[in-house]
C-alpha cells in the first residue's frame, strides 16, 4: 500500500472517532481538558487536509491507483455526509438542507459511476470544488461555533447555504 491510500484510508477511519466525538455527552464537554467541539474540530480539519494531501502526493509521487481513485471519493463522501448528519443530530443545521446537499450528491455519485460503466469520465467542475469549500467550511465553523466560539456560526450558516446553492446549480 503506497502512503496516498494510507492517507484515503485514515481519513475513513477517522469519521467514526468524529462523529464519537461530536455527539457522544462528555462529563464536562471535555476531552482530556479540551473542550470537545475544539477536539471534533481538528478531527474534522485533519482529515478534510488529508483530502488534499492524499491526491496532491498521488501526483507528485505518481502513484496514482485505481484503489484511490475509487476510495478517495468515497472518503470524502463519508467525511461530509457523517459531520452533516451530526450536524443535524447537535441542532446545528436543517435536515433539509442536508437532505438536498446530500441528495445531489449522491446523483452525482450515479451518474459518475454509470458514465465510468461506459468508459466516460466526468471531471469534477470548479463550481464542484467551491461546493466542496463550502461544505467545509460551514461544518468546521458550526462545530466552532457551537456553544463555544459562537462568531464562527454566522460564517458557518453563510457557507451553508453557499454549499447548497453551487449543490443546486453544479
Amino acid at each position: 500500500m503506497n502512503l496516498p491510500n494510507a492517507i484515503t484510508l485514515a481519513r475513513i477511519f477517522l469519521v467514526p472517532l468524529l462523529v464519537v466525538v461530536l455527539l457522544t455527552k462528555f462529563e464536562g464537554r471535555l476531552i482530556l481538558g479540551v473542550r470537545k467541539e475544539l477536539v471534533g474540530a481538528a478531527i474534522f480539519g485533519i482529515a478534510s487536509l488529508t483530502d488534499w494531501l492524499d491526491g496532491y502526493l498521488a501526483r507528485r509521487r505518481k502513484q496514482v491507483t485505481t484503489f484511490g481513485q475509487l476510495m478517495d471519493p468515497l472518503a470524502d463522501k463519508l467525511l461530509i455526509t457523517a459531520a452533516l448528519l451530526s450536524l443535524i443530530q447537535m441542532g446545528l443545521v436543517p435536515a433539509w438542507m442536508v437532505a438536498v446537499i446530500l441528495g445531489r450528491e449522491f446523483a452525482v455519485t450515479v451518474l459518475r459511476s454509470l458514465a465510468h460503466s461506459r468508459g466516460i469520465v466526468i471531471a469534477a467542475s470548479p463550481l464542484g470544488k467551491v461546493k466542496m469549500a463550502a461544505e467545509v467550511t460551514a461544518i468546521l465553523a458550526l462545530i466552532l461555533g457551537h456553544d463555544h466560539l459562537q462568531q464562527f456560526s454566522l460564517l458557518g450558516i453563510i457557507a451553508l447555504w453557499v454549499a447548497l446553492i453551487t449543490a443546486v446549480v453544479s
